[in-house]
Protein backbone atom coordinates (compact mmCIF):
# COMPACT_ATOMS: atom_id res chain seq x y z
CA UNK A 1 0.00 0.00 0.00
CA UNK A 2 1.21 3.50 -0.76
CA UNK A 3 0.52 4.59 2.84
CA UNK A 4 3.21 2.13 3.93
CA UNK A 5 5.68 3.31 1.30
CA UNK A 6 8.81 5.37 1.81
CA UNK A 7 11.05 7.24 -0.61
CA UNK A 8 14.64 7.09 0.63
CA UNK A 9 16.40 9.25 -1.95
CA UNK A 10 15.23 12.85 -2.27
CA UNK A 11 17.01 16.15 -3.03
CA UNK A 12 16.02 19.70 -2.12
CA UNK A 13 17.22 23.25 -2.71
CA UNK A 14 19.92 22.55 -0.10
CA UNK A 15 21.82 21.00 -3.02
CA UNK A 16 20.58 20.62 -6.59
CA UNK A 17 16.87 20.01 -6.06
CA UNK A 18 14.36 22.58 -7.26
CA UNK A 19 12.06 22.51 -4.20
CA UNK A 20 12.60 23.51 -0.59
CA UNK A 21 12.56 20.80 2.09
CA UNK A 22 9.19 21.93 3.41
CA UNK A 23 7.66 21.61 -0.07
CA UNK A 24 9.11 18.14 -0.55
CA UNK A 25 7.61 17.05 2.78
CA UNK A 26 4.25 18.64 1.92
CA UNK A 27 4.15 16.74 -1.37
CA UNK A 28 5.10 13.52 0.42
CA UNK A 29 2.14 14.01 2.73
CA UNK A 30 -0.22 14.59 -0.20
CA UNK A 31 1.06 11.39 -1.83
CA UNK A 32 0.42 9.42 1.33
CA UNK A 33 4.08 8.54 1.86
CA UNK A 34 4.79 7.42 5.40
CA UNK A 35 8.44 8.52 5.34
CA UNK A 36 10.91 10.36 3.13
CA UNK A 37 14.70 10.68 3.35
CA UNK A 38 16.33 14.03 2.60
CA UNK A 39 19.65 13.10 1.00
CA UNK A 40 21.19 16.20 -0.52
CA UNK A 41 24.61 16.13 -2.17
CA UNK A 42 27.44 16.72 0.30
CA UNK A 43 25.25 18.69 2.72
CA UNK A 44 22.70 18.20 5.50
CA UNK A 45 21.45 21.79 5.47
CA UNK A 46 17.96 20.76 4.42
CA UNK A 47 17.45 18.17 7.14
CA UNK A 48 16.38 20.38 10.04
CA UNK A 49 13.69 22.14 8.03
CA UNK A 50 12.52 18.80 6.70
CA UNK A 51 12.23 17.35 10.19
CA UNK A 52 10.27 20.37 11.39
CA UNK A 53 7.72 20.15 8.58
CA UNK A 54 7.66 16.36 8.86
CA UNK A 55 6.16 16.80 12.30
CA UNK A 56 3.64 19.31 10.95
CA UNK A 57 2.60 17.06 8.04
CA UNK A 58 2.84 13.71 9.90
CA UNK A 59 5.55 12.44 7.55
CA UNK A 60 8.58 10.74 9.06
CA UNK A 61 11.73 12.42 7.76
CA UNK A 62 14.94 10.39 7.69
CA UNK A 63 18.03 12.62 8.04
CA UNK A 64 20.47 11.74 5.30
CA UNK A 65 23.15 12.80 2.85
CA UNK A 66 24.50 11.68 -0.53
CA UNK A 67 28.28 11.96 -0.84
CA UNK A 68 29.75 12.11 -4.33
CA UNK A 69 32.95 10.15 -4.95
CA UNK A 70 34.91 8.49 -7.74
CA UNK A 71 35.74 4.82 -8.23
CA UNK A 72 38.03 3.76 -11.08
CA UNK A 73 37.24 6.91 -13.11
CA UNK A 74 33.47 6.48 -12.62
CA UNK A 75 31.13 8.39 -10.36
CA UNK A 76 30.04 6.53 -7.24
CA UNK A 77 27.63 8.00 -4.72
CA UNK A 78 27.25 6.87 -1.13
CA UNK A 79 24.06 7.53 0.80
CA UNK A 80 24.19 8.01 4.55
CA UNK A 81 21.05 7.51 6.65
CA UNK A 82 20.47 8.71 10.21
CA UNK A 83 23.68 10.70 10.26
CA UNK A 84 24.18 13.05 13.19
CA UNK A 85 23.53 16.20 11.21
CA UNK A 86 24.75 18.39 14.06
CA UNK A 87 28.09 16.62 14.50
CA UNK A 88 30.70 19.38 14.16
CA UNK A 89 33.47 17.23 12.68
CA UNK A 90 31.03 15.81 10.14
CA UNK A 91 29.80 19.27 9.18
CA UNK A 92 33.34 20.56 8.75
CA UNK A 93 34.17 17.68 6.41
CA UNK A 94 31.03 18.32 4.36
CA UNK A 95 31.90 22.02 4.18
CA UNK A 96 35.29 21.06 2.83
CA UNK A 97 33.63 18.96 0.13
CA UNK A 98 31.32 21.88 -0.70
CA UNK A 99 34.32 24.17 -1.10
CA UNK A 100 35.91 21.78 -3.61
CA UNK A 101 32.61 21.81 -5.50
CA UNK A 102 32.76 25.61 -5.78
CA UNK A 103 36.33 25.51 -7.09
CA UNK A 104 35.34 22.85 -9.62
CA UNK A 105 32.38 24.86 -10.91
CA UNK A 106 34.54 27.99 -11.25
CA UNK A 107 36.93 25.99 -13.44
CA UNK A 108 34.03 24.64 -15.51
CA UNK A 109 32.65 28.12 -16.10
CA UNK A 110 36.12 29.28 -17.18
CA UNK A 111 36.35 26.40 -19.66
CA UNK A 112 32.93 27.18 -21.08
CA UNK A 113 33.90 30.83 -21.44
CA UNK A 114 37.09 29.77 -23.23
CA UNK A 115 35.01 28.15 -25.98
CA UNK A 116 32.91 31.27 -26.36
CA UNK A 117 29.87 30.57 -24.19
CA UNK A 118 28.47 33.67 -22.42
CA UNK A 119 28.11 32.11 -18.96
CA UNK A 120 29.36 33.58 -15.67
CA UNK A 121 29.63 32.37 -12.07
CA UNK A 122 26.89 34.84 -11.23
CA UNK A 123 24.58 32.92 -13.58
CA UNK A 124 25.36 29.64 -11.84
CA UNK A 125 25.08 31.08 -8.35
CA UNK A 126 21.70 32.52 -9.27
CA UNK A 127 20.48 29.03 -10.17
CA UNK A 128 21.96 27.47 -7.03
CA UNK A 129 20.56 29.98 -4.54
CA UNK A 130 21.64 28.71 -1.13
CA UNK A 131 22.21 25.18 -2.43
CA UNK A 132 25.49 23.30 -2.67
CA UNK A 133 26.90 23.95 -6.15
CA UNK A 134 26.80 21.20 -8.76
CA UNK A 135 26.78 20.59 -12.48
CA UNK A 136 22.95 20.72 -12.64
CA UNK A 137 23.21 24.40 -11.76
CA UNK A 138 25.59 24.93 -14.68
CA UNK A 139 23.17 23.04 -16.91
CA UNK A 140 20.25 25.18 -15.70
CA UNK A 141 22.26 28.31 -16.47
CA UNK A 142 22.96 27.12 -20.01
CA UNK A 143 19.25 26.48 -20.49
CA UNK A 144 18.27 29.88 -19.11
CA UNK A 145 20.83 31.57 -21.39
CA UNK A 146 19.31 29.82 -24.40
CA UNK A 147 22.53 27.97 -25.22
CA UNK A 148 20.83 24.57 -24.93
CA UNK A 149 17.23 23.43 -24.87
CA UNK A 150 17.51 21.11 -21.88
CA UNK A 151 19.74 20.01 -19.02
CA UNK A 152 20.32 16.72 -20.82
CA UNK A 153 21.64 18.60 -23.85
CA UNK A 154 23.93 20.63 -21.58
CA UNK A 155 25.49 17.47 -20.20
CA UNK A 156 25.73 15.79 -23.60
CA UNK A 157 27.35 18.75 -25.37
CA UNK A 158 29.26 20.66 -22.73
CA UNK A 159 29.57 19.42 -19.14
CA UNK A 160 29.35 15.64 -19.22
CA UNK A 161 32.48 13.55 -18.79
CA UNK A 162 34.92 14.11 -21.69
CA UNK A 163 32.98 17.17 -22.88
CA UNK A 164 34.73 20.55 -23.34
CA UNK A 165 33.47 22.09 -20.10
CA UNK A 166 34.03 19.05 -17.88
CA UNK A 167 36.37 19.28 -14.91
CA UNK A 168 37.02 16.20 -12.74
CA UNK A 169 36.11 16.39 -9.06
CA UNK A 170 38.75 16.51 -6.38
CA UNK A 171 39.56 12.92 -5.54
CA UNK A 172 37.43 11.52 -2.71
CA UNK A 173 37.18 7.76 -2.46
CA UNK A 174 33.91 5.98 -1.70
CA UNK A 175 35.66 4.17 1.15
CA UNK A 176 36.29 7.59 2.72
CA UNK A 177 32.60 8.45 2.34
CA UNK A 178 31.58 5.21 4.07
CA UNK A 179 33.97 5.90 6.93
CA UNK A 180 32.75 9.51 7.23
CA UNK A 181 29.13 8.38 7.47
CA UNK A 182 29.99 5.75 10.08
CA UNK A 183 31.87 8.33 12.14
CA UNK A 184 28.72 10.49 12.09
CA UNK A 185 26.70 7.56 13.47
CA UNK A 186 24.99 6.88 10.14
CA UNK A 187 24.25 3.90 7.93
CA UNK A 188 26.21 3.90 4.64
CA UNK A 189 24.45 2.57 1.52
CA UNK A 190 25.84 2.47 -2.02
CA UNK A 191 23.55 4.56 -4.23
CA UNK A 192 22.35 3.21 -7.60
CA UNK A 193 25.22 0.69 -8.00
CA UNK A 194 24.18 -0.04 -11.57
CA UNK A 195 25.41 3.39 -12.67
CA UNK A 196 28.90 2.74 -11.29
CA UNK A 197 29.51 0.03 -13.85
CA UNK A 198 31.85 -1.99 -11.65
CA UNK A 199 30.48 -4.34 -9.01
CA UNK A 200 33.91 -4.73 -7.45
CA UNK A 201 33.10 -1.56 -5.56
CA UNK A 202 30.64 -3.46 -3.36
CA UNK A 203 33.14 -5.73 -1.68
CA UNK A 204 35.65 -2.88 -1.44
CA UNK A 205 33.10 -0.82 0.46
CA UNK A 206 32.02 -3.73 2.63
CA UNK A 207 35.58 -3.81 3.97
CA UNK A 208 35.10 -0.16 4.96
CA UNK A 209 31.74 -0.86 6.63
CA UNK A 210 29.08 -0.61 3.91
CA UNK A 211 25.64 -1.62 5.25
CA UNK A 212 23.35 -1.62 2.22
CA UNK A 213 22.64 -1.32 -1.51
CA UNK A 214 20.13 0.97 -3.20
CA UNK A 215 18.54 -1.79 -5.28
CA UNK A 216 15.43 0.12 -6.36
CA UNK A 217 16.20 3.24 -8.39
CA UNK A 218 14.91 4.86 -11.62
CA UNK A 219 18.16 3.98 -13.42
CA UNK A 220 17.83 0.28 -12.58
CA UNK A 221 15.83 -1.85 -14.99
CA UNK A 222 14.21 -5.12 -13.92
CA UNK A 223 17.31 -7.18 -14.68
CA UNK A 224 19.51 -4.84 -12.64
CA UNK A 225 17.09 -4.94 -9.73
CA UNK A 226 17.21 -8.73 -9.73
CA UNK A 227 21.00 -8.65 -9.98
CA UNK A 228 21.56 -6.29 -7.06
CA UNK A 229 18.83 -7.87 -4.98
CA UNK A 230 20.66 -11.19 -5.28
CA UNK A 231 23.98 -9.56 -4.34
CA UNK A 232 22.45 -7.81 -1.33
CA UNK A 233 20.91 -11.02 -0.09
CA UNK A 234 24.08 -13.05 -0.59
CA UNK A 235 26.18 -10.46 1.27
CA UNK A 236 23.49 -9.79 3.90
CA UNK A 237 23.27 -6.11 2.99
CA UNK A 238 20.22 -3.93 3.57
CA UNK A 239 18.04 -3.33 0.52
CA UNK A 240 16.91 0.27 0.03
CA UNK A 241 15.38 2.33 -2.75
CA UNK A 242 14.16 5.75 -3.75
CA UNK A 243 13.21 8.07 -6.58
CA UNK A 244 16.32 10.29 -6.60
CA UNK A 245 13.81 13.13 -6.81
CA UNK A 246 15.25 16.53 -7.76
CA UNK A 247 12.00 18.32 -8.54
CA UNK A 248 9.47 18.34 -11.34
CA UNK A 249 11.03 17.59 -14.70
CA UNK A 250 14.06 15.83 -13.20
CA UNK A 251 14.46 12.07 -12.94
CA UNK A 252 11.49 10.23 -11.37
CA UNK A 253 8.57 11.79 -9.55
CA UNK A 254 8.56 11.96 -5.78
CA UNK A 255 7.36 8.56 -4.61
CA UNK A 256 8.04 7.14 -8.09
CA UNK A 257 10.27 4.50 -6.52
CA UNK A 258 9.44 3.34 -3.00
CA UNK A 259 10.22 0.61 -0.50
CA UNK A 260 8.24 -0.66 2.50
CA UNK A 261 8.38 1.07 5.85
CA UNK A 262 10.18 -1.97 7.23
CA UNK A 263 13.31 -0.65 5.49
CA UNK A 264 13.23 2.44 7.72
CA UNK A 265 13.07 0.18 10.77
CA UNK A 266 16.01 -1.85 9.44
CA UNK A 267 18.07 1.30 8.94
CA UNK A 268 17.28 2.45 12.45
CA UNK A 269 18.46 -0.86 13.83
CA UNK A 270 21.66 -0.72 11.77
CA UNK A 271 22.69 2.78 12.78
CA UNK A 272 25.82 3.25 14.83
CA UNK A 273 25.52 4.03 18.53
Amino acid sequence: MLTLSVDLHVHTTASDGSEEPKEVVRQAALLGLRAVAITDHDTVRGVEEGLSFGTAYSVEVVPGVEINTDFNAREAHVLGYYVDFKNQAFLERLNSLANTRTIRIEKMVARLQSIGLPITMADVLREAGDGTLGRPHVAASLVRLGIVASADEAFERFIGRNRPGYVPRSKFAPQEAVELILEAGGVPVLAHPGTVGDDRIIECLMEAGLKGLEVYHPDHDEKMVEHYLAIARSLELLVTGGSDYHGRGYHACLGGVTVPYSVVKALQQARQV
